[in-house]
C-alpha cells in the first residue's frame, strides 16, 4: 500500500505553458530554469531555513568579491598599452552571482540581497582599503585618520553597486523567460556593467586627490569595462550557462527528493 503511494508521486513544473519533467534535463537546459518561489504550478519551494541559508551565504559573498574589488581598484595595471585595474577581473563575479539568483530564486531575493549587502559591503570596503592601502599593510592606527581618497571610492562602489545590481536585475528578469538561456546574463552583464563603471569611476576619481587616477579615470573607467566585457561574456556567460545547468539538477533532485520523503511519511 505504502508502495503505491510512492511511486504515483508525480512532480511538474510548468514553463510558459509546457509542463517539464523535473528529471528531463534537456528541457530545462533549452527553457531555462523557473523561479522555484514565486512561480506557480509547480511544487518545488524552498522552506524558510533554506531561504535563510540562501540569503546569507550570497550576501557574504557579495561583500566578499565588493570589498576584494575596491582594494584591487586601488592597482592600477598596463595591458598592450591600455591602462586598467585589477579590480577589473573581480567584480564581474558579482554579475554572476545575481543572474543566479534571479534565474533560480527570483527577483524579490536579489534585491534582498542588494539591500542586506549595502551597508556592510560600505563599511568592510572602507576599513580594508584604509589598512591596504596602495597594496601595502598600513596598520591598525592607520584607521585613526579620514581617508579621502579610499572614503570616495567605497562610497562610489556604494553608489555603483546599487544602481548596477538594481539594473541587472531589472534587465535580466525581463529576458530570463526566453528560451535561449544566454541572452538574459549577456543582455544584463552589458547594461548592468556599464551603469556600475560609469557610477563607479566618475564618483571616486573624478578629480581625485591622486593626480594618476584624476588624469586617467576616463581611459582606465573605458578600458575597464571593455575587459569586463571580454571577461563576462568570454568566461562568466559560458561559466553561467554551467552552474545554471549543475544547479538545476542538484536543486531539481533536492526538490524530488523531499516530495519523496513527505509521501514516505505521509504512507
Amino acid at each position: 500500500m505504502a508502495a503505491g503511494r510512492i511511486s504515483s508521486i508525480k512532480i511538474e513544473l510548468s514553463v510558459g505553458g509546457r509542463i517539464i519533467s523535473p528529471l528531463n534535463y534537456r528541457q530545462w537546459w533549452r527553457y531555462g530554469f523557473p523561479n522555484p518561489i514565486n512561480q506557480k504550478g509547480h511544487n518545488m519551494n524552498l522552506t524558510p531555513a533554506q531561504h535563510r541559508t540562501a540569503l546569507v551565504r550570497l550576501s557574504l559573498f557579495h561583500i566578499l568579491i565588493i570589498a576584494s574589488s575596491n582594494y584591487l581598484v586601488q592597482l592600477p595595471i598596463t595591458i598592450f598599452g591600455f591602462h586598467t585595474t585589477w579590480g577589473a577581473f573581480s567584480f564581474p563575479f558579482i554579475f554572476l552571482a545575481t543572474d543566479l539568483t534571479v534565474r533560480i530564486f527570483g527577483a524579490g531575493l536579489a534585491r534582498k540581497i542588494i539591500q542586506t549587502v549595502m551597508l556592510p559591503a560600505l563599511t568592510v570596503s572602507y576599513v580594508l582599503s584604509v589598512l591596504f592601502f596602495e597594496g601595502s599593510f598600513q596598520g591598525v592606527g592607520n584607521l585613526a585618520e579620514f581617508n579621502l581618497f579610499v572614503a570616495r571610492i567605497a562610497l562610489a562602489s556604494f553608489m555603483a553597486y546599487l544602481v548596477g545590481q538594481f539594473m541587472d536585475v531589472v534587465v535580466f528578469n525581463r529576458l530570463r523567460l526566453l528560451r535561449a538561456w544566454w541572452v538574459a546574463p549577456a543582455a544584463s552583464t552589458l547594461f548592468g556593467n556599464l551603469v556600475d563603471t560609469i557610477a563607479f569611476f566618475s564618483i571616486a576619481f573624478w578629480r581625485s586627490t591622486d593626480p594618476f587616477m584624476a588624469d586617467h579615470w576616463v581611459e582606465i573607467a573605458t578600458v575597464d569595462y571593455v575587459f569586463k566585457l571580454l571577461i563576462s561574456l568570454g568566461l562568466f556567460v559560458p561559466l553561467y550557462g554551467v552552474l545554471l545547468r549543475y544547479l538545476s539538477r542538484k536543486l531539481v533532485g533536492e526538490a524530488g527528493l523531499a516530495g519523496l520523503q513527505t509521501a514516505t511519511r505521509q504512507a
